[in-house]
């Protein structure tokens, strides 16, 4: 009795109890790939949880200290209290190691959930109106995630991440007129300076979890909840038809498990598997040059962007523009990211298609879409190879020239092939569609006729076989939509 007046005294002051009702019997599909976005989700709470354990212990100073503490092969070494207070987490602290492999292997989920989870958007046209404004929040994601997991990654002060954070001088730097005084600003003087340390942490613990604190729940529920959930196509299924399960209790005891079971496999990859080792590197030294240095694979692309690109470079008006270091680590990326923030106004202006699109698409529906997608995969993975083409050219005795030149052409010629072999494919399934409804399914069936010949049996489509392999008309462009991403009639 009292818990119901208090919910009544609550609803009657900050109202939410018809927003509540009407959340509890709200429908979510039953596609697994809806589950995607999910693990990106729990990863970010593990990576939350995680972070928090290691404020607690973590010293974000460069303060020089002689190091007397558990890893004996480093006693007596000179280094900075960031990477001194690191080793005492992952030797002394109880359960320190443990923290921190999971926090760096949940980073790693989570940015690989965010790439699955995008192509899957991107493929489906998942991205299509009304759900533009998500669209762009998840690529906003994407960049911040990616930027504060470089900034986490160099907090240790190894020798590992401070060659990372001498590429990031060196970026900077190479940004015209403002170069310099954006480096001298961040790093607090010359490199490494005394303050780079402390100011990463404050971004990587702050300002960026804070944007994502902001972001998360406005793409993952607020937006999610105020629109209707996207959906493959299926015989019943329409812009206003979804089916699922509600809310409460289904969804919510699945969504439960599943959160469980992605701590489970963070918590088992960091028991299982070491990765970041800084204690095998030893404090970062800037005269010292580590061999066969190899970045997280998010940022893998920027590295083989810069070890491919010619060293090109020219003065303008007395200052050198070190083409070299701009193109790959500016340009590159910026073309990337910007391409995929405004690829559905794109699409929607070569289309003129403005109507609401809860129906996913095939992606041999939209051969054109399919293609583009194939070019951005073969792009960043072509730039992502190249990161360790010295590794390459190592283990397969290659000249490391020969590697060079070689994804020199492939970052150019890749995306082209990969367009038109995709496109090719997609249009080849849809010619299979096609005579699948036009003279039925396959039924393996082989009986022989009176004139000695042998035939299939092939069924008619079933209704619901048909409403997955014809996809509706665009609406309200017709060929305009069709000739622009390769669309077939039904």
């Amino acid at each position: 009795m009292k818990g119901s007046s208090l919910a009544r005294a609550l609803d009657e002051r900050v109202g939410g109890a018809a927003f509540l009702r009407k959340a509890m019997r709200k429908v979510f599909p039953d596609h697994w790939t809806f589950l995607l976005g999910e693990i990106a989700l729990y990863a970010f709470v593990v990576v939350l949880v995680t972070g928090v354990f290691l404020t607690f212990f973590f010293k974000p100073s460069m303060a020089e200290v002689v190091y007397d503490g558990a890893y004996v092969p480093l006693r007596g070494v000179t280094m900075s209290q960031a990477y001194a207070s690191t080793l005492e987490i992952s030797f002394e602290v109880r359960g320190g190691l443990l923290m921190r492999q999971m926090h760096h292997w949940a980073t790693l989920v989570f940015l690989a959930a965010i790439v699955v989870h995008l192509l899957r958007n991107f493929f489906t046209g998942a991205f299509r109106k009304p759900r533009e404004l998500n669209w762009l929040i998840g690529v906003a994601l994407f960049v911040l995630v990616m930027l504060n997991g470089l900034f986490g990654y160099s907090l240790p002060d190894d020798l590992l991440s401070g060659a990372g954070l001498r590429i990031l001088h060196g970026v900077t730097l190479s940004v015209p007129l403002v170069g310099t005084y954006v480096a001298a600003f961040l790093f607090g003087g010359e490199f490494p300076g005394d303050d780079i340390i402390a100011r990463l942490f404050s971004i990587h613990v702050l300002l960026v979890p804070g944007l994502l604190l902001l972001l998360i729940p406005l793409h993952a529920v607020v937006l999610t909840w105020r629109q209707t959930h996207t959906q493959f196509r299926a015989k019943g299924l329409s812009d206003r038809v979804v089916r699922g399960a509600p809310f409460f209790p289904s969804f919510l005891a699945k969504t439960t498990v599943f959160f469980l079971w992605v701590c489970a496999v963070v918590a088992a990859l960091a028991t299982v598997f070491q990765i970041n080792p800084v204690w095998l590197y030893g404090p970062y030294v800037p005269s010292t040059v580590s061999a066969g240095s190899q970045p997280d694979w998010y940022m893998g692309f920027l590295e083989g962007a810069l070890r491919i690109m010619p060293p090109w470079e020219f003065t303008l008006f007395g200052h050198t523009v070190t083409m070299s270091v701009i193109i790959p680590a500016l340009v590159a990326p910026g073309l990337l990211f910007t391409g995929l923030a405004l690829y559905p106004f794109v699409e929607r202006w070569i289309t003129r298609d403005h109507a609401v699109h809860h129906l996913l698409d095939r992606p041999r529906d939209v051969p054109t879409r399919a293609g583009v997608g194939v070019a951005g995969i073969v792009f960043y993975g072509v730039l992502w190879m190249a990161g360790g083409n010295d590794l390459i050219a190592t283990t397969f005795h290659i000249s490391l020239n020969a590697t060079t030149w070689i994804f020199r052409v492939a970052v150019l010629a890749g995306p082209v092939l990969g367009f038109f072999v995709a496109r090719w494919i997609c249009l080849g399934l849809q010619a299979r569609d096609r005579h699948t409804v036009e003279h039925g399914v396959e039924t393996g069936v082989i009986v022989r006729g009176v004139e000695g010949g042998f035939a299939e049996i092939e069924r008619p489509v079933s209704e619901e076989e048909r409403a997955v392999l014809v996809p509706p008309a665009p609406v309200a462009v017709g060929a305009v939509a069709r000739r622009a991403l390769g669309r077939r009639r039904p």
